[in-house]
């Protein structure tokens, strides 16, 4: 039950996909039928936002019951006493599940109008309102105080400060102004702040600004299974190569009770400061960040001891995680994709010089979790057979938790293989709105199970690596 058109990418790149999800490995299998309408209902997926909001909880410095009754109070006051569960997950006891009420497709339309770029649409499909810096247009002679209508420029066609748009939007739902089009588009430049309090979201999620900061972490499901999947114990040493924000980082933190040491590299300073701010924020004192590249992060020469920072030297970290840079495309919502085939193709080889670097910093018996957040072959499954060729002294290993699906066929693996990773698929699931209705009728268990398959499309591969004989 699409809301929105599907996902568009530019012509060479849906080419590109096309043949991915159209592999005569996957047409051997499930028949030319199956396959294309899997390949139809990821494209639609993409497009919506995932069916839950989950959060994890900073199990560091507050308990999940404590956690799930402050956030089912919060949400109700958003909402205004419509009571929407808050659930509890049976395999990831350290996250909360949101039911996403919507779309809602009885919202009348103002006549004043207000254009957002894409990246802040997608927010507002999130649960967020509307900030000033995510503004690109607003009607003539919008005031504060003003019901407006909210639309998403997902081609980016729309100039600054433009009084009307007639290119391609998309409506996200309604709100009332913060300010004047004069005072969001003032000469002395940008204001930052709220420029729209979302009240009628065409997809009704809590928005989460300043709503318990030292105790939740808004995450994506499978990015949490992730850091359970490493699963770092009290003590060891854990490099995360690729931190910013740090969510995951963070998440391992506290699955190590805060003992031990966690490493987190990032190349972009401002990133690095990100991650360090949220450390500080959960009081989190094992981490230490650094802003440095991690293909480069392998020691090459003695160094002096009392240097913590990056390169390392070889074989010093018990578990590793490998949270690649990647093309993206398993982001939810998004409604255009704006890479080239050329920017697409590009992580491929990124990702193998961070993975050859991350082979050789861990320690023999050491846990390498490879992930992505991305939907191709190339970076996913593809990735994986070319270490197990390139790394015998790598094994692959099965994942606890395993909610996702198994890998995608296409790359040569064998069916044991597949089984031991995780793909999450939205595809897996059909497409459906939900409403309170709904919601009340639903079984806690059937949540829970669509919880687990509409969510990002993401990937998690692990790897043990053997002591050398």
């Amino acid at each position: 039950m699409s809301f929105f058109p599907k996902i568009s990418f530019q012509h060479e790149v849906e080419e590109y996909l096309t043949k991915v999800f159209r592999n005569n490995e996957l047409i051997t299998a499930l028949g030319t039928q199956e396959v294309e309408n899997k390949y139809q209902s990821l494209l639609s997926h993409l497009s919506h936002p995932p069916a839950f909001t989950t959060v994890r909880v900073n199990t560091h410095l507050a308990s999940v019951q404590h956690v799930k009754k402050l956030l089912f109070q919060e949400i109700q006051k958003q909402f205004q006493g419509l009571c929407v569960p808050v659930l509890e997950h049976p395999k990831l006891q350290d996250i909360l599940l949101i039911p996403v009420i919507g779309p809602r497709r009885d919202l009348k339309k103002h006549a004043s109008e207000v254009i957002v770029g894409a990246h802040c649409g997608y927010a507002v499909l999130r649960g967020a309102h509307v900030y000033v810096p995510g503004i690109v247009s607003t009607s003539k002679f919008m005031k504060a105080g003003d019901l407006v209508s909210v639309y998403s420029d997902i081609e980016g066609k729309c100039k600054r400060g433009a009084k009307e748009f007639e290119g391609v939007k998309v409506f996200l739902g309604n709100g009332v102004s913060e300010l004047s089009r004069s005072e969001i588009f003032c000469s002395s430049g940008p204001l930052n702040g709220m420029g729209i309090r979302m009240t009628e979201p065409v997809y009704l999620s809590p928005s989460f600004d300043n709503v318990l900061p030292s105790n939740l972490f808004l995450q994506n499901l499978p990015s949490v299974v992730v850091s359970h999947v490493l699963n770092p114990q009290p003590g060891e040493r854990i490099l995360d190569m690729c931190a910013a924000p740090g969510g995951k980082t963070t998440h391992l933190a506290a699955l190590m009770h805060d003992q031990g040491e966690v490493i987190a590299l990032d190349k972009i300073a401002n990133k690095v400061k990100k991650v360090k701010q949220n450390a500080e924020l959960l009081q989190l004192n094992c981490i230490k960040a650094f802003c440095y590249d991690g293909t480069r992060a392998l020691s090459v020469e003695k160094r002096e001891d009392e240097q913590e920072g990056p390169p390392f030297l070889p074989e010093s970290f018990d578990r590793i995680l490998l949270d690649a840079p990647c093309s993206g495309m398993g982001q939810r919502p998004n409604m255009a994709y704006s890479s080239t085939l050329k920017e697409v193709t590009s992580y491929q080889p990124l990702q193998r010089k961070l993975f050859t670097v991350a082979v050789k910093l861990l320690k023999p018996g050491g846990v390498l979790v490879y992930s992505t957040c991305t939907i191709t072959l190339s970076e996913n499954e593809e990735q994986v057979a070319w270490a197990l060729k390139t790394f015998p002294c790598l094994q692959l290993q099965q994942q606890k938790p395993h909610i996702g699906g198994e890998g995608m066929r296409g790359a040569g693996l064998s069916l044991d293989q597949l089984k031991l990773l995780q793909r999450f698929d939205p595809s897996a699931v059909t497409l459906q709105g939900m409403d309170i209705n709904s919601l009340q009728d639903s079984k806690e268990d059937d949540l829970i199970s669509l919880a687990n398959k509409d969510c990002i499309g993401f990937f998690i591969a692990k790897f043990i690596k053997r002591n050398s004989k």
